[in-house]
């Protein structure tokens, strides 16, 4: 279990991690991955099995494009990072879709982050925002409002991972 200090320092310090990437790969596209995992335990054997497929297939789709490629797996949480030649529009598509069609995608979440260190967000693409694990309301609105419990997040996230390892 991590704290909420914890979490709150090492978002800072993937943040911190991302400006330091851009600064030494600069013309590079900054492709970041973490976990979707609500709750205060970050690192499970469900995140693990789905941060080494996001990981695999990343790897996979963004190809020879890969200049350079860390992973951090740490208590707060999985890290991944990608620094690759594919323009920032063009890796956010190849993000949207694997979020949006491999069977685990819905628990992987890709960032693309611009040079002055800003994601890229799915509506610059002129595409819908992610919706929610559990109804067709927007992520963000359901997060933000807490309109459903960790406890059936996490049945859902577990059902998922259930139905990809069959």
């Amino acid at each position: 279990m991590v704290t909420l200090t914890q979490l709150l320092d090492s978002r800072d310090a993937r943040r911190d991690r991302q400006q330091q990437l851009l600064a030494d790969w600069p013309g590079l596209t900054l492709v970041v991955l973490t976990v979707i995992l609500p709750g205060n335990e970050k690192r499970t054997d469900a995140s693990l099995l789905i941060a080494r497929e996001a990981c695999r297939t990343l790897t996979a789709r963004l190809g020879d494009t890969v200049r350079h490629h860390e992973t951090h797996d740490l208590a707060t949480g999985f890290e991944g990072y990608w620094l690759t030649t594919l323009g920032l529009h063009e890796a956010k598509r190849l993000a949207i879709d694997l979020e949006d069609t491999h069977p685990l995608g819905r628990l992987f979440d890709i960032d693309i982050i611009n040079p002055q260190g800003i994601p890229l967000s799915r509506q610059q693409l002129g595409m819908a925002p992610r919706r929610c694990l559990l109804c067709s309301h927007e992520a963000r609105y359901c997060m933000r409002n807490r309109t459903h419990t960790r406890e059936e997040l996490l049945a859902r996230i577990a059902q998922i991972v259930a139905d990809y390892v069959g």
